[in-house]
């Protein structure tokens, strides 16, 4: 697997999780008790969301994916969670060795 996709795949994973983390930030504030999830996961996740969205296309063409395909793993970036699909996309296709993905 190209490192460029490797990468992408442990972005996605990381972006998820900010996700959870800021969703469950946000429970919090709105419940009353406090905003310090808030303050913690909106930067991580901010940072995360940029670094998947920047590996996205690199990664993508690496793993043979149409434009299409990129175009659905940059708005899979949007919902919450809908990165782990892309990831376990990525992780489901053979990538021949020339770096297109195997018919």
């Amino acid at each position: 697997m190209p490192r460029i996709v490797a990468a992408f795949r442990i972005a996605a994973i990381l972006e998820a999780c900010s996700w959870m983390g800021l969703l469950i930030g946000m429970a919090f504030k709105y419940s009353g008790n406090g905003e310090a999830g808030v303050h913690l996961f909106g930067p991580i996740h901010g940072g995360l969301f940029m670094v998947y969205v920047l590996l996205a296309g690199p990664a993508t063409r690496a793993a043979g994916w149409s434009a299409r395909g990129t175009l659905l793993a940059l708005l899979a970036a949007i919902p919450p969670l809908t990165t782990l699909w892309v990831e376990r996309r990525l992780r489901a296709e053979p990538i021949a060795a020339d770096g297109a993905a195997a018919a």
